[in-house]
């Protein structure tokens, strides 16, 4: 079965660009197109489709404004021109399920999608980079409720240090376990920290993927996490 993909973004050309891209993909197709946000949302609700590509700067409701509405319900790929850090925070701690600069090209695109269908968060190797020196205590920036290193094949990098960028993230959005995680848990919580897809972690853990996949499903509930960015940014921010 094809994963069902809508795109939102106000210049045409860019959709038609994207359609071209995906529909080429053997298993992938695009289902409609809107030129705005509140377009997006009505035919997200009506056509319930597996991801959606969002721009960020759209007319009448824009990306992030999108992805907090829908992130919650369906797997949000935010895509933009603009490489500015706290677009990328704000749209993952609104639960996008990816960032893609423009730029990045076409084999990324479709592999972002398959990644958000698969539970991983892809987020574009430039930003990866510059994030992942920030998390090291080699930039600045301000604190994030989302995370890095979580996407499962674009730019994912292992890391030792799990800490928010820039500094501790404010106590308003802080996650934290409604209920106490389970050794494994936990354990899966730092994998996904350091960038690790269901498939490594199953495989370090000699767990199955689908067992993997239940854990998740557990910790998420757990934490009130949105997706994995979020179960990356507690066991960042709490040291588990």
């Amino acid at each position: 079965m094809s994963i069902r993909v809508l795109l939102a973004d106000d210049d045409e050309a860019i959709r038609s660009a994207y359609r071209i891209i995906l529909d080429a993909q053997p298993d992938i197709e695009v289902v409609d197109e809107a030129p705005d946000g509140e377009v997006a949302v009505a035919l997200a609700e009506r056509l319930r489709p597996d991801v959606i590509l969002a721009d960020i700067r759209m007319p009448r409701l824009d990306g992030l404004e999108l992805t907090r509405r829908l992130g919650g319900e369906f797997r949000v790929v935010v895509v933009t021109t603009f490489d500015l850090d706290e677009y990328v925070h704000e749209a993952l701690r609104a639960g996008a399920a990816g960032f893609l600069l423009k730029r990045s090209g076409p084999a990324l695109l479709a592999e972002a999608v398959r990644s958000a269908v698969a539970g991983d968060a892809l987020i574009s190797p430039q930003i990866t980079v510059r994030l992942l020196r920030q998390l090291s205590g080699g930039g600045s920036g301000s604190g994030i409720g989302g995370g890095i290193g979580s996407s499962g094949t674009g730019g994912a990098a292992r890391h030792g240090k799990r800490r928010p960028l820039g500094g501790r993230i404010a106590e308003s959005e802080r996650i934290g376990p409604v209920e106490e995680l389970t050794a494994r848990e936990k354990e899966i919580a730092r994998l996904v920290a350091d960038g690790a897809t269901n498939g490594e972690i199953a495989e370090q853990l000699f767990i199955s993927a689908g067992t993997v996949k239940n854990h998740l499903a557990s910790v998420q509930r757990k934490l009130g996490a949105r997706n994995r960015v979020g179960i990356a940014a507690w066991a960042w921010e709490s040291g588990a």
